[in-house]
């Protein structure tokens, strides 16, 4: 796979605005034909950029340390039914705590399944709700799976996802605390539910929106939040929020990955950074078990 360092920063930009709607594909493609190789297409560039989910396998489906499956829960003021992958250790001899994990803006994707299965092997009990249940779940490919999601009600998603929290807090297996981690939009659903859910126990958000400074002053859970230093898009509201975070003496730790960018901890794509890949999720890991153990 390649490297973001083997594109042009332009065109990595160009992608970002692509994956989070600001472009069509036809924007894209038209655009991206002007950093054409001879010999590579502007599809080629789009094909080399998109994820490829053989790799989303840092944990394998079958191991047998963990168990895993899909689980339906009640979203009363959500979809009303709504679907996620549970992921625990194989052996449970004590309550555990749990972490709810958001997908990005295309539903619930391998990517995100191996997510959970890390931290079932980290000790957890994940699950990860699917905000394509009410349209028949993620499709099996990215652009489709985000031309779904917005066609979801925004509102409605969140309460899901509110919901996934409560579903989990009730869980037999779980211990009642559980925090929650998402990526890309599903790092902005993590900071609202910090901001929704008093008894939230920890929230980590990597490069998801920021809230604003009045839904900050609601926040209670201590957040950990993961930035990569050439994604301008979410970075720019950075510093307001940190104020806001600041004037309430929020619990909160903030860091920034040199040369990383937006979705770097998503091992499917080019855009992936290991090493900072790798030190956000032990910073991550750390946090959960400092919170919610």
């Amino acid at each position: 796979m390649s490297n973001a360092s083997d594109y042009d920063p332009q065109l990595l930009e160009l992608f970002d605005g692509y994956v989070h709607g600001k472009l069509t594909r036809r924007q894209f493609l038209d655009r991206a034909a002007g950093f054409a190789a001879t010999g590579v297409t502007a599809s080629g560039i789009l094909a080399s950029l998109s994820p490829n989910y053989a790799l989303a396998r840092q944990v394998d489906p079958d191991d047998e340390s963990i168990t895993t499956s899909y689980k339906k829960y009640a979203s009363p003021k959500g979809a009303s039914v709504m679907s996620g992958y549970y992921a625990r250790p194989a052996i449970v001899d004590h309550k555990l705590p749990g972490v709810v994990v958001i997908h990005e803006n295309r539903g619930l994707n391998p990517y995100i399944e191996d997510v959970a299965r890390r931290l079932a092997v980290a000790g957890f009990i994940a699950f990860a709700p699917d905000a394509l249940t009410p349209l028949g779940g993620y499709p099996g490919n990215d652009d489709d799976g985000r031309t779904m999601q917005k066609q979801r009600d925004s509102d409605e998603m969140i309460e899901d996802f509110v919901a996934a929290v409560g579903y989990l807090q009730q869980h037999p297996d779980c211990s009642g605390k559980v925090g929650s981690v998402g990526f890309c939009f599903g790092g902005g659903v993590s900071l609202t539910l910090a901001v929704r859910l008093p008894d939230l126990a920890a929230a980590v958000a990597f490069y998801g929106r920021h809230p604003s400074a009045e839904d900050t002053a609601n926040i209670r859970a201590p957040l950990m939040l993961h930035h990569g230093e050439l994604d301008a898009r979410i970075n720019a509201g950075w510093p307001q929020f940190e104020k806001a975070l600041q004037a309430v003496e929020a619990n909160y730790q903030e860091f920034t990955y040199a040369d990383a960018n937006h979705g770097f901890h998503n091992d499917t794509t080019p855009r992936f950074d290991d090493d900072a890949a790798k030190l956000a999720w032990e910073r991550t890991v750390q946090f959960f078990t400092e919170h919610l153990t």
